[in-house]
């Protein structure tokens, strides 16, 4: 399974427009503003989740059918806005990242298992 992960995000980095598929752009630590953003910047393992869900948002994104980005796309408006309402606690910033990596890992997962590719 990591090495179809693995295969599935190098083809997802590499293909054209990826980075427009979901309209999301990693954090920034350099312009973070609101306290959830600051906290995530502040704390290694935070940003580590920032950085894992991005790519897996990233992966899931190109692989869904083109029907199902726009709804992607809220899910993951949604996420942040969540993830925002915790303000400066990292216990409550990181259970949200648990669950979105967690769903996102499901819809790639799902996909995968209908393979073979």
């Amino acid at each position: 399974m990591r090495c179809l992960f693995a295969a599935l995000a190098a083809a997802v980095l590499l293909a054209p427009g990826a980075a427009a598929a979901g309209e999301y752009a990693p954090m920034n630590c350099a312009k973070a503003k609101s306290a959830a953003e600051k906290t995530i910047c502040k704390d290694y393992e935070l940003g580590q989740l920032e950085a894992r869900m991005a790519t897996l948002y990233a992966v899931a994104t190109s692989l869904v059918a083109m029907g199902q980005r726009g709804d992607m796309l809220g899910a993951q408006r949604d996420f942040l806005q969540e993830r925002e309402n915790c303000g400066a606690d990292a216990a409550c910033i990181r259970q949200k990242y648990d669950a979105r990596i967690a769903d996102l890992q499901g819809t790639i997962d799902a996909i995968a298992s209908r393979g073979p590719f």
